[in-house]
């Protein structure tokens, strides 16, 4: 007696339309949850500005590094040498942005706290923004001072 073995399965059209509607509820649902999740129940982007100051950084001879008030250029701070890695590694990338983006280097950054607590350093020439709550509390540290020195000067 000879068997028949039915290879070719289809599976109905209508469960495939019901896994379609479900797959794209799905996303839909996720998408909606981060986007919940990444903005301000008040609707708003950004909280609002509690400090900002525009820096220029600069090299010198001995290796160090001068943080200089841009409107003023007067000397908020010097990174030494042999410090503050975490300040010249975030610069290092802001100035290569630039020069990939063919801008030219001379041009002022902005260090802004906002009234939420997050320190932001902005390039307002490359639009790039680095939000340094996410390196943590030594790191951001390293970019809070500069707002207290700067303070302290005016």
């Amino acid at each position: 007696m000879a068997t028949h073995h039915h290879h070719e399965q289809r599976v109905p059209r209508g469960a495939l339309l019901g896994a379609a509607v479900l797959l794209g509820l799905s996303l839909a649902l996720a998408a909606q949850a981060h986007s919940a999740r990444h903005s301000d129940p008040s609707g708003s982007v950004t909280p609002a500005v509690q400090v900002a100051i525009d820096l220029r950084f600069e090299d010198r001879a001995d290796g160090s590094v001068a943080v200089l008030d841009a409107a003023t250029t007067r000397e908020i701070d010097v990174v030494p040498s042999a410090e503050g890695g975490f300040v010249r590694g975030v610069m290092r990338g802001m100035f290569r942005t630039r020069k990939l983006e063919s801008i030219p280097p001379s041009g002022h950054f902005r260090l802004v706290r906002y009234v939420d607590g997050a320190l932001v350093l902005e390039d307002p020439h490359s639009g790039r923004r680095v939000d340094l709550r996410s390196f943590g509390a030594t790191n951001y540290d390293a970019f809070a001072r500069l707002l207290t020195a700067s303070e302290e000067i005016r």
